[in-house]
């Protein structure tokens, strides 16, 4: 490791978060592992999941091996400062489309599926009986 260490804020590592610049925050340190995206065993998209946060759970349920912990040397790049890092990160949920309580239309469509059926068969028995022969 560095005997220089360099004090990261949340906000800065937060922006890195994509393939070809991602950081991770680990044990209260981060880690550069942008070079280790195409070798990691569980894809790119596992450590992609892990950015904009602390991922010392993600990291420690994996069961990572000592050669893995290892390996993390070569990747750091510094400290986070703690007092940047949120308590707890909030949810947000997606957008949805208002609950609209009159669904006029789709009750019209609706019914319009049920009733032209049940009119068509209406209107070709009524043919059948006034066009048969006695």
């Amino acid at each position: 490791m560095a005997s220089d260490q360099k004090v990261h804020t949340f906000d800065e590592v937060v922006q890195h978060n994509k393939t070809k610049d991602c950081w991770l925050i680990i044990d209260g340190k981060v880690y550069d592992v942008t070079p280790f995206m195409e070798e990691h065993p569980g894809g790119d998209e596992v450590l992609l999941s892990a950015t904009g946060k602390d991922a010392t759970n993600d990291f420690e349920d994996v069961g990572h091996s000592d050669s893995a912990r290892d390996m993390m040397d070569q990747y750091y790049i510094g400290e986070i400062d703690k007092a940047t890092v949120p308590l707890k990160r909030m949810y947000i949920p997606p957008q949805q489309a208002q609950y609209n309580p009159d669904k006029t239309p789709e009750f019209v469509i609706k019914i319009l599926q049920f009733l032209v059926p049940l009119l068509i068969m209406g209107l070709a028995f009524a043919v059948r009986h006034y066009t048969k022969e006695k």
